[in-house]
């Protein structure tokens, strides 16, 4: 394929386009055509223009390319044992939150810490105030938009690893606050402080897994930071079942005091990591991203050539990149082609909380208020942890076959039916034991569901959306929406929906979660790309040519030879010359 002699490079490329919706259209010429994806030859010319041996990098970047898109998942475990175990190794941040996250949401139906610090209600039981229960989880929420934006201006300049270890040291201290609370308010405060390193883990943990690993490695390394939050929330499990009986402060002292064991081995071993080398490609520091990359991989299987042409793929990606949006702060996430890419993030993780999942998240709670026992309560919370478990890792074989979005859209679909039969489940005003039963043990197959689905592929999705120099950054933005919306709406309805001094829906308040659900399903449907399979470059491409999502699957993408051959020309004849 050569390009024609006497066009220029900006000729080529709206000729390219012409061919391209020529082979889109219908009718004999155009259907069963799939459609094909161009490499803008502008932005290849100024690329081109930006590094010293074009023609080098490009086929080097091509040879990376086509290497990550052809390896086998075997050949993948096989060469990269080292980047699974250091994204791992900073992935265990999000233990301590999940442990943390679960701990807090029990406590609002956890008996010492009702006696210690709740009011007694019309019925004779201690809770929580829904008030309180509001503003500790608002401050919680709070505190992570906090950590997020302070991660973004921090991560910039000093790398991931060193703004995952400041958050380790502070969270090491934030714990005394609830530890030594003798009131609801210092208990608040300290749900504050903890709130901004938890901020920090959501992003940097799923920005480092998604940078340090090849294309087959991608869904398990993201997705796995959904499990570190499931073994979290299985050991607040057993914890506080192992303590429930206790009366004395120490029934939720101890909880808290747990905490401390994490810290400082996961500090070792995130000093130890390498950093990303996306990020040292970022910075310029090439040489560091070269080291970083053989020690993400096994030596005898990852050769100089090899090193040589990942090193090309992240430069041209990155070059591609900053022609396209040259900017990286955070109003550049809202321009061009990163406003959609920022959008589909920030819609998924909303998606994710909107979709009924909050029901789940309080299932002691709910259990209770259903007509369940505290004892019984917490061993099927323990339980529903342990089946999230089973649920997040069958996901991870899952969604390599079926893809992102048709895993996103079956999880919402079956959670908006169980919640449908849920809320018909509540409708009578004393159910019966067996109903209550009945309601439980859908709140558990509601979370497995969560867990198999929508739980994990979200964090797949969000950190391959975005590009790659703003991958931190939108990431960030999303989460975000996903605090304050939680801030703003979710918790505020959900514990008043539950809480018997306050609507007391009980079962019936998944009528309203499926209602909302319907909106965020329709959305996946019709706007959410799949992205399975596709390198960042490719993402780029698909993105820059603004291909609708529905096609993101099946459209073809020129080889970066192919596509840049005007430039390598161009470039060339500029040396002989």
């Amino acid at each position: 394929m050569s390009p024609e002699p006497d066009l220029e490079p900006e000729q080529r490329a709206e000729k390219k386009k012409e061919k391209q919706q020529d082979g889109d259209g219908d009718g004999e010429n155009g259907e069963n055509r799939p459609q094909v994806a161009h490499i803008d030859e502008t932005v290849a010319v100024r690329i081109a223009e930006n590094v010293d041996d074009f023609m080098s990098l490009v086929n080097e970047a091509n040879e990376a390319n086509e290497r990550e898109r052809g390896m086998t998942l075997r050949h993948a475990f096989t060469i990269y044992p080292k980047a699974i175990g250091w994204s791992m190794v900073l992935s265990s941040c999000l233990i301590m939150e999940g442990y943390q996250t679960a701990v807090v949401g029990a406590y609002v139906s956890y008996p010492a810490f009702k006696t210690r610090f709740g009011i007694q209600a019309p019925n004779g039981e201690y809770v929580i105030p829904a008030s309180w229960q509001n503003g500790i989880s608002g401050a919680t929420n709070v505190g992570e938009i906090i950590g997020l934006q302070f991660a973004g201006i921090v991560s910039e300049r000093y790398g991931y690893r060193w703004t995952i270890i400041s958050a380790l040291v502070a969270v090491t201290g934030f714990i005394f606050f609830p530890f030594f609370a003798n009131s609801l308010a210092v208990f608040l405060v300290g749900e504050l402080f903890q709130g901004m390193s938890w901020g920090i883990f959501q992003t940097m943990t799923v920005a480092y897994a998604a940078e340090v690993c090849p294309v087959p490695l991608r869904h398990y390394l993201t997705a796995y930071v959904n499990l570190c939050w499931i073994i979290g929330q299985f050991i607040s499990s057993g914890v506080l079942v192992g303590l429930v009986d206790r009366t004395d402060v120490w029934g939720y002292k101890i909880p808290f005091a747990v905490q401390w064991v994490w810290p400082i081995p996961i500090a070792v071993g995130t000093f130890l990591a390498p950093e990303s080398p996306w990020w040292c490609i970022r910075k310029g520091k090439k040489d560091r991203a070269e080291k970083s990359l053989k020690r993400l991989a096994r030596r005898s299987g990852f050769s100089q050539r090899e090193a040589d042409a990942a090193l090309a793929l992240m430069i041209y990606t990155d070059e591609m990149e900053k022609q396209i949006s040259i900017g990286t702060r955070y109003w550049d996430c809202f321009t061009g082609t990163d406003l959609r890419r920022t959008e589909i993030v920030c819609m998924t993780w909303l998606a994710q909380t909107l979709s009924g999942t909050s029901l789940g998240g309080l299932a002691t709670f709910f259990y209770q208020q259903a007509g369940i026992s505290d004892s019984d309560s917490f061993k099927l919370n323990w339980g529903k942890d342990a089946i999230n478990f089973v649920g997040t890792v069958t996901s991870w074989f899952v969604l390599n076959k079926v893809g992102r979005k048709t895993l996103m859209f079956s999880g919402m679909s079956t959670i908006f039916v169980l919640l449908l039969i849920t809320g018909f489940l509540g409708i009578p005003q004393t159910p019966t034991p067996a109903e209550s039963w009945t309601i439980g043990t859908l709140v558990i197959l509601l979370s497995a569901t969560a867990n198999f689905s929508i739980g994990p592929v979200v964090y797949t999705i969000v950190s391959e959306i975005p590009s790659t120099r703003l991958r931190a950054k939108s990431i960030i933005l999303a989460r975000n929406a996903y605090n304050a919306i939680n801030i703003a709406f979710v918790n505020i309805v959900t514990y008043r929906q539950l809480s018997p001094d306050e609507w007391n829906w009980g079962p019936k308040s998944a009528f309203f979660w499926a209602g909302v659900n319907s909106v965020f399903t329709a959305y996946v449907f019709f706007r959410l790309p799949e992205t399975k399979g596709r390198t960042y470059a490719e993402l780029d491409i698909l993105f820059e040519n603004k291909v609708p999502a529905r096609k993101f699957a099946s459209t073809k993408i020129e080889t970066l030879v192919e596509g840049t051959e005007g430039a390598q020309k161009k470039q060339a004849e500029g040396i002989v010359a």
